[in-house]
Formats: structure tokens, sequence, C-alpha cells
């Protein structure tokens, strides 16, 4: 019998072009101590089974209101189809996670600062990954790094690669990018604020701004065309694509025809909250992602080009680039 690795109901996304799948490993968690910290970091790290010079992907989670997706237990959908097809994926229980229920400070509710140091911790850390994680001494390629964030997650994302954010209340500024991070996907995250949060939003997130004019870095912008957020902004579904029209370039745009905020069940296989739950849909988000990564990460590879190509014929939405 011939294993696809695939759901039938796959549809449209089988025509983006896509490498081999590989076996993968897990293994979870590993703990890192971090001073100042209100609980001790834990990651989760999803690899192929075999390979040398894996690029690195670090994967934040979204919010959510699931009891565990928001942490590393989630996302299985997203790192495990990147490992499969060769990254080498890093995802953190970040404090902001409804599995930790931990009471937020003033100045930093959702704790949405720490997700960047999150990050920043498992990147300067990579040693004790290798050590740790059995079979993966040697395989990182440490000069290839990633990062891919939904909703909440995309502030991580986004921040890693340059974005500011100014709190209205007292005019502090958040600004924390790493060089060593060379690309991002921002997935249904969050546009501009002020006067384009709705009432909710602003008691939501009271510390944010949203400043994207020094995010210089590559980033895909994902969003579906259905994903209207009134509880956070009085915009349409367009307020998630201000990170691509606001940032410099060079930037991607990836618009999905019908999507909404869970983008077609990206945060768990079969997850109640993913309004619009499509194994064709998350196909098309996990490929189209895949591609733009490898592109970025690999000078003159052609796989995202080749995507776009295909994509373009499916009657699936759009894509946009500004260099």
């Amino acid at each position: 019998m011939v294993h696809t690795g695939y759901h039938a109901r796959i549809g449209a996304a089988a025509k983006l072009p896509i490498n081999q799948t590989q076996p993968i490993m897990g293994f979870c968690p590993v703990v890192i101590p971090v001073q100042g910290r209100p609980v001790d970091l834990e990651v989760r790290v999803t690899v192929p089974a075999t390979g040398t010079a894996l690029p690195i992907l670090l994967l934040s989670h979204g919010q959510g209101r699931s009891n565990y997706l928001s942490s590393l237990e989630g996302y299985a959908p997203l790192a495990e189809f990147y490992a499969a097809h060769g990254f080498a994926v890093f995802q953190p229980t970040h404090l902001r996670s409804g599995f930790l229920q931990l009471p937020w400070p003033k100045g930093n509710e959702l704790w949405w600062k720490n997700g960047v140091d999150d990050m920043i911790t498992i990147l300067d850390n990579l040693d004790i990954f290798e050590s740790t994680v059995p079979g993966l001494s040697g395989r990182l390629d440490r000069e290839k790094v990633s990062v891919i964030g939904h909703s909440a997650g995309s502030w991580t994302a986004s921040g890693l690669l340059g974005f500011t954010n100014t709190d209205p209340r007292d005019g502090s500024v958040f600004y924390k990018p790493d060089s060593r991070v060379k690309a991002g996907v921002f997935l249904a995250g969050p546009g501009k604020g002020g006067e384009d949060l709705s009432e909710n939003g602003k008691m939501m997130v009271p510390f944010y701004g949203g400043d994207f004019s020094k995010m210089s870095g590559p980033m895909l912008v994902v969003y579906g065309d259905d994903d209207a957020s009134p509880h956070l902004s009085v915009r349409d579904a367009d307020w998630h694509a201000d990170a691509y029209h606001l940032a410099p370039g060079p930037k991607d745009l990836l618009v999905l025809k019908g999507g909404k905020h869970g983008l077609g069940g990206i945060s768990g296989f079969d997850a109640g909250e993913t309004q619009d739950e499509s194994p064709e849909l998350l196909g098309l988000v996990q490929r189209m992602t895949w591609a733009y990564l490898k592109s970025q990460l690999y000078e003159g590879d052609k796989t995202w080009e080749e995507a776009c190509e295909a994509f373009a014929g499916l009657d699936k939405g759009t894509t946009e680039s500004k260099k």
C-alpha cells in the first residue's frame, strides 16, 4: 500500500509543489531555566528523522480559548508538516498561554513582549537542544533561521523582524529585532492600533500601538478574506494585511478565499475552535508558507515562485509582492 501522508480531501492544495515527505520525530519538553521568568521555558522540538543542515523554524502559538492548543501541545498540523518537509521546528509554551494561567503584569498584558524573549532564549541555547534531543547533535543549520506566528503569535514573529510598539498609555517603546532570524510568516496577525481598534479591542490590548514601519525583514503576511475580528478591530478582514501594506519591502501577501481566523485548522487537528476547518485550506496554508520560507532561506530557490504560479490557477485566493 502507498502511504500518501495527506488527507483525502486535500483537494486543490495537492496541485501545489512540495518535496518528498520524510518520517519525523518529536521530543518534548526541553526545559530551559530562565532567570526572572515565572516558570521555566518548555519547548517541543519536531525534526526530520534523518538529514543534516536542517533549517530552524521558530513557531509561536496563538491565544485562543482552548485548554491546550495555545501551548507547545498545539499546532501539530504546522509543526509536523514543516518537519516532514525538512525543517527543525521549535515551539515554546509562552507565558501568555492559557495552559499556564499566569496573571500578567500591567504594561505587559498577555505577556506579549515575552514571546520574542522566548525565541531569543531558544537561539541562545541551541547547544542545549542538540545535546538533549536524541539524534539532533550536529544536524542544525544555525545560519538559516525563520519564524512563524499565528494571531497573537504574530507579535513574536513580527517583533523578531523589527515590529515596533509604542504603548499609548505611557509612550514606552518595544523594539527588539534579532538579526539571526532571516524571514518570517505572519498568520492572521493584528493590524494597526489606535483608531482601528474597537472599544473592546482597546480593553483587550491596551498596550497596542502597532507600528510596522521598521519591520524590514522578509515576511509573508497571510489572512483569510472572511476573518473580520470585531472583538479587536472596527475594520474588515483586510486589517490583517496591514503588516504587508505598512511595512517596507521585501514583503509578500497571501489572501485565502473564504478563510477565517483558524485558516483551515492550523492550531490542531479537528479543533473545535476552528470555524473554517478544511483539509484543503489547511493544505494550502501548509504548502504556501513552506514554499515561502524555503525560498527565503536558500538563495536562488524558486519554490515560492512556482507555488504562486500554481496557486494563481486554483481560484483559492490571491498573492501579491513588493520589493
